[in-house]
């Protein structure tokens, strides 16, 4: 949550930030700004609204030459946690003397005993954030080196922070440090570029450090000089990154939700190649790091993750129970930091998060290690603080997710967790033609979402007909009710509509007295076991007036003749086929939020990486 650049070289730092912004800008657009170095002075824009705002004031206000003579600064875009987005409350923020700026993502939660302090000696604050608080506590503590400065301050800080510092009084050189909320930085020649994403990096280099929790590092045109709170120097590898920056843009579709969804094929295929053994029938994981005794000997599964991942574990709590012969359960990482949970050393614990950063599941992870669990993660960002503090998982491999609605990335957990059941499956019950029959299943998924996404103009065509209602009910049985979950949070993402996501068991236990005439139930009725029973509470629906929009299994022509309108999707084992399902889901929803007109890939108070609790 919150997009945070820095820049320090040759290039024209504000063009060079504002662009690094427009890459962020997912990550938060409540607001946004900037601070720059122009002479031995600091410049500062600030905005409400998105970068384009921004960018608009920064030329309104500053000469232009400021624009080509600035080679420093520091750049943010802003989810609001701590005051509402206006431009007071956007960063960067200054300390009391003007002379130091700073731009902040996390939460200092401390930042009211620390206030009332400061405001004890003098200080006067201007905006309601938690971060204008840390700014004037790094300039209290500031005696002439802001590098000790800013370790002094972050001693007396409670709380997560991911954070880039400028001052006026030395201008060749950004602090920058993390604890719990990422930072990046990419090693370009004669340049250095901080961020919190690797998407504003790689337009200037493939060189990147990631800095762990409590680093903290001195950053220069030409060094990256890295040291811990205690001012002990540290030890970070340069990685690379391995990114095309074409993969952060549109490519000629009108949203990145759109094109990501096309992209599942692809980003499926990059997910599944090489991971599955047609000899053995199995898969190909060596990123879980453990021996074929230990997972046949495995007690438990325990799934944590959040909102689209924690819907990935539940199809991959089937997958585990009826593939693996294993007892698998799924636990929302926020619930399971906060309670004493029960697991041990025959406990596999899969924490799933896109980012690798979702800082729940991050506590989660570090809860299961300290019991002593087997601890492995299923992420998506290579280098992420999950992905390196598990030290073994498997990467999805989905490319860039920039629309905040995650699609690509969610088709892909599902494929890998059914690719980690099917080796755990093996170890311990599965035969040879089963899971040959499986893997050949897994192998096709590419295809078959190719399938779904042929009927693109057609799903749209059906959205149409539901684009003015305001409450949707989605409904599902065995490994399709984590789908239709799942179909109901993009629904309501990015159209807005309120859409709830049931059990199909359910609904006649309280929702159903909701049904008025013409309310949409988008079924899960594909040809799986239970399907039967689906049909049956299809009709306690239309019973009462509702109008059924069904995904079922093509040729399926029974569950047809149930359905308002139908979408198809192709024959497959039923656990494989809840990838088609829910990309069908996927296009329903981007239709009808394209024709209600919402802003899609950044849809109202939602931000992608969720790194606050």
């Amino acid at each position: 949550m919150c997009g945070i650049v820095g820049y320090i070289g040759k290039a024209q730092a504000p063009k060079v930030l504002i662009n690094g912004l427009r890459r962020l800008e997912y990550r938060g657009y409540d607001s946004a700004g900037l601070a720059v170095m122009d002479g031995n002075q600091l410049a500062v824009a600030k905005a409400p609204g998105k970068v384009a705002a921004l960018k608009d004031r920064a030329h309104a206000e500053w000469p232009e030459e400021r624009f080509s003579r600035a080679s420093t600064g520091i750049a943010h875009t802003r989810w609001a946690t701590h005051g509402p987005p206006t431009e007071v409350n956007a960063h960067p923020h200054l300390d009391q003397s003007g002379d130091i700026a700073l731009v902040h993502n996390g939460i200092i939660e401390n930042y009211r005993a620390l206030r009332a302090r400061l405001e004890s000696k003098g200080h006067q604050f201007l905006s309601e954030t938690d971060t204008e608080v840390l700014a004037h506590l790094i300039g209290e503590c500031n005696k002439g080196d802001l590098f000790q400065a800013v370790c002094d301050a972050l001693h007396q800080v409670e709380g997560t922070f991911g954070i880039a510092v400028l001052s006026a009084r030395e201008p060749g050189r950004i602090i920058t440090a993390r604890r719990g909320s990422p930072i990046v930085i990419g090693v370009g020649d004669g340049e250095t570029i901080i961020a919190s994403d690797a998407s504003a990096i790689v337009a200037h280099t493939q060189r990147v450090i990631y800095l762990d929790d409590n680093d903290i590092a001195i950053v220069t045109a030409e060094s990256v000089d890295i040291r811990d709170l205690n001012n002990v120097p540290v030890t970070r590898e340069i990685a690379e990154l391995g990114m095309d920056a074409s993969a952060a843009e549109k490519g000629g579709y009108d949203h990145f939700m759109l094109k990501e969804i096309h992209e599942q094929p692809d980003s499926l295929g990059n997910a599944i190649r090489g991971r599955l053994d047609l000899n053995l029938g199995t898969s190909v994981l060596a990123g879980m790091g453990t021996s074929a005794r230990e997972l046949a000997d495995l007690n438990r599964v325990v799934i944590v993750g959040c909102g689209t991942s924690l819907h990935a574990g539940l199809v991959g709590e089937y997958a585990f129970e009826d593939l693996a012969d294993v007892n698998a359960e799924v636990q929302q990482a926020a619930e399971f930091r906060y309670r004493n949970p029960i697991v041990g050393s025959r406990d596999l614990v899969v924490a799933i998060s896109q980012s690798g950063e979702t800082a729940d599941t991050l506590a989660a992870v570090r809860e299961a290690k300290q019991k002593g669990a087997f601890v492995m993660s299923l992420c998506n960002v290579v280098g992420s603080t999950i992905a390196r503090e598990t030290g073994r998982g498997v990467y999805l491999h989905a490319g860039p997710e920039i629309s905040v609605a995650s699609t690509k990335a969610f088709t892909c957990q599902v494929a890998v967790l059914l690719m980690m059941a099917l080796k755990i499956g093996r170890g311990r019950r599965f035969s040879r033609d089963e899971g040959l029959k499986l893997a050949r299943d897994i192998e096709a998924i590419p295809t078959l979402v190719a399938k779904v996404l042929e009927q693109d103009e057609r799903i749209a065509t059906i959205a149409a007909t539901y684009v003015n209602n305001e409450h949707a009910f989605f409904i599902g049985r065995g490994p399709m009710y984590p789908v239709a979950l799942e179909g109901a949070l993009k629904l309501k993402e990015i159209s807005y509509i309120h859409a709830e996501g049931y059990h199909a068991a359910e609904l006649k236990h309280g929702p159903i007295a909701l049904l008025v005439e013409g309310t949409p139930v988008v079924a899960l009725a594909c040809d799986i076991p239970g399907k039967d029973k689906v049909l049956g509470n299809i009709e306690e629906c239309r019973a009462r007036g509702a109008r059924i929009l069904g995904i079922i299994t093509e040729g399926d022509h029974e569950a047809a003749e149930c359905m308002d309108d139908f979408i198809e999707v192709p024959a497959c084992h039923p656990l494989v086929a809840t990838v088609p399902a829910v990309v069908a889901l996927q296009l329903f929803s981007y239709h009808v939020a394209r024709l209600r007109g919402c802003e899609i890939d950044q849809p109202r108070n939602l931000a992608k990486s969720v790194t606050v609790e």
